[in-house]
């Protein structure tokens, strides 16, 4: 194949996936002008998308943005809430009163001051996110990030959002096609041509004939048609350190239409898994995620029924298979998958969608200019996506490794040394001396800084040693003034902020202020 420029990137399915992917690609490249790279989209008529993850990272403000879609028209359309973290109940001990959260917000004064050592010191009974940040505050009492006066995507508390993921893919399908210049067929792939060195030429489809492209990404979910299947690329299996294998999910009625929102993603651990529960605008999200070594469907099904409570009886439970894990390459020859094509794993912090947000960027922004410089982009994508996703393996599998729970064994084996990756174990020996710090990390692709690592291991108990460390008179008195400023915050916050369902019923009304 003779050197040829990139001028038609054909993404393969829709969804959140394929649609942030193709609009990110099409927004960057103005591809709704003359002589710019043309992005075509191509998805089934007959296979639903799967839409799992309805919980995002506040990176989503920034995407859209890029995308050009107004937050009000956001949320509107897609019956969006705000999101400040997330509460994990009963994840240490199991009881009622074991709960920690780990809010979006730094820690005060991250960047000047180690609180870590003073929290331990204070015996003050606080948690440590209640110690250091005012987001926990602000979810324990239902109220918002932002006011009705706080422009689009500005924010008084960093916030995401949940979102209902059809309707986002349906705002997404009308904005990339109508302002961003997307072309949209909807065909079934029935075969794959190939050029002679492997690379894919063109796809043949039942409905629209051939379809030519330059660069083809494949966002076919689970069945990764081009890159697992066509392109014979392996899939490695992680099921080893996260057990969980199955979702139960439901669609949960609010009581009254006035019921609160949380503002903030509820995990609450079962027997051998955990049920998350997301507010949007008129129902919960709500599932199971578990283990099928450690539990059956009966009993999964009916400890979620017990969370629900006596409504479940009348809602539609629907199973979704967890594939533990991701391709070997993310991009080959002129494949490159994103979303569930390139792999999954359990939506504890709603990696999901930002690794699609994270794979879209990258693609757009370091587009190869022809298929000559093809392989170099692509040995940096995959070098630079294969750490991402061991960073989220570490990072989930974090959740479970301090657990104290022994009434099941899913709870007791997450704790075995075998199941922890040696990278996770490194840092755990070294944060016994001193806390999660952004010089443990050395990359600049992390997924999660090193304050999201300190939220986890202090809600969840971990204890560090200090007796090594000299702490000043100086450095005490600026702790103090850091847990003062963090209180005299969370006193600002509690009484500017409405309450989460106030100010998305105003936005529907009003509209926020446009930038």
């Amino acid at each position: 194949m003779n050197k040829q420029d990139i001028r038609q990137v054909v993404v393969v399915g829709g969804g959140a996936a394929g649609w942030l992917t193709a609009g990110r690609i099409a927004a960057h490249h103005h591809s709704k002008q003359a002589g710019a790279i043309q992005v075509t989209l191509v998805e089934s008529p007959n296979i639903p998308t799967i839409g799992v993850g309805e919980g995002t990272w506040p990176t989503m403000r920034d995407t859209l943005l890029k995308l050009g879609i107004s937050e009000t028209e956001f949320i509107r359309e897609c019956e969006a809430s705000f999101k400040q973290g997330a509460k994990f109940c009963r994840w240490v001990t199991g009881q009622s009163d074991d709960f920690y959260y780990h809010p979006l917000v730094l820690p005060q004064g991250f960047n000047q001051c180690d609180l870590v050592p003073h929290w331990q010191q204070s015996q003050s009974g606080q948690s440590f996110s209640e110690s250091v940040c005012y987001q926990e505050s602000i979810c324990e009492h239902g109220l918002a990030p932002k006011t009705l006066q706080t422009p689009e995507y500005a924010a008084v508390a960093n916030y995401a959002y949940h979102l209902d993921a059809g309707k986002f893919t349906k705002l997404l399908t009308h904005h990339c096609t109508e302002k961003l210049g997307v072309k949209h067929i909807q065909a079934d792939v029935v075969d794959i041509k190939n050029h002679a060195n492997g690379y894919i030429q063109s796809l043949l489809t039942q409905q629209a004939g051939e379809i030519s492209g330059d660069l083809f990404v494949d966002c076919t979910g689970f069945q990764s048609l081009l890159l697992g299947k066509h392109l014979k690329v392996p899939f490695v299996d992680r099921s080893n350190i996260l057990f969980s294998d199955t979702a139960l999910a439901v669609q949960v009625p609010y009581e009254q239409e006035d019921s609160p929102i949380a503002s903030h993603t509820i995990s609450t651990a079962q027997s051998a898994g955990w049920i998350w529960d997301i507010g949007l605008q008129t129902r919960r999200g709500v599932g199971y995620v578990y283990s099928s070594e450690h539990c059956t469907e009966a009993q999964a099904m009916q400890e979620l029924a017990s969370y629900v409570g006596p409504q479940f009886d009348n809602l539609k439970v629907r199973k979704i298979p967890i594939h533990c894990g991701h391709r070997q390459q993310f991009w080959h020859n002129n494949v490159v998958a994103v979303g569930l094509s390139a792999g999954f794993l359990e939506p504890l912090e709603a990696s999901a969608l930002v690794l699609v947000e994270m794979s879209a960027t990258m693609i757009a922004e370091q587009m190869p200019a022809n298929n000559e410089v093809m392989a170099v982009i692509a040995k940096r994508f995959n070098e630079t996506f294969l750490y991402r996703w061991d960073r989220i393996v570490d990072f989930l599998k974090l959740h479970y490794l301090l657990n104290q729970r022994n009434d099941n064994a899913f709870w007791q084996d997450h704790r075995n040394p075998q199941s922890v990756p040696d990278s996770l174990q490194e840092l755990m020996q070294l944060w016994r001396y001193h806390p999660p710090q952004d010089h443990d990390f050395t990359s600049n692709n992390e997924v999660f800084p090193a304050a999201s690592y300190q939220y986890i291991l202090y809600g969840m108990g971990f204890k560090s040693e200090f007796q090594h460390r000299y702490l000043s008179a100086n450095t005490r008195q600026m702790a103090e003034q850091q847990f003062s400023i963090n209180q005299r915050n969370i006193q600002q916050v509690l009484s500017r902020l409405p309450h989460n369902r106030d100010i998305l019923n105003k936005i529907k009304q009003y509209g926020l202020q446009a930038i």
